[in-house]
Formats: C-alpha cells, structure tokens, sequence
C-alpha cells in the first residue's frame, strides 16, 4: 500500500496520489485514479476535480 501524498501545484489544483477512496459530502463513493487533480480556486464545473478553470480565471495563490 503506497502513503497518500497531497502536493500544492503553484497557482492551480491540489494533486492528490496513493488514495483508493473518496467520499463527497453525502457519504458516496467517487471514483478515483492513482492521480487526482483538486480544484481550488473554486471554479471548476467539475468540482471537486479540476477542469482547468483556474487558467482561465486567472486564479493564483500569491497574497495581495
């Protein structure tokens, strides 16, 4: 069994590795690969993954 890794990818989505379930907020199952992209600019239509949104927001994590 490999550990989980979360890494913060610079002005995009959380990268998700080494997990084999995830439930939504109402307990169900979703369906998940070795690699998963977290959205977190809140944008995505495809939440909770990412969709690539954040480039076209022009979302970054810098503070202002």
């Amino acid at each position: 069994m490999t550990e989980a890794t979360i890494e913060i990818i610079k002005n995009g989505p959380l990268k998700v590795t080494g997990i084999t379930a995830c439930r939504n907020s109402r307990g169900e199952s979703i369906a998940v690969q070795e690699t998963i992209f977290l959205c977190r600019c809140g944008g995505s239509r495809n939440k909770p993954f990412c969709d690539g949104t954040h480039k076209k927001i022009g979302f970054t994590d810098d503070k202002n």
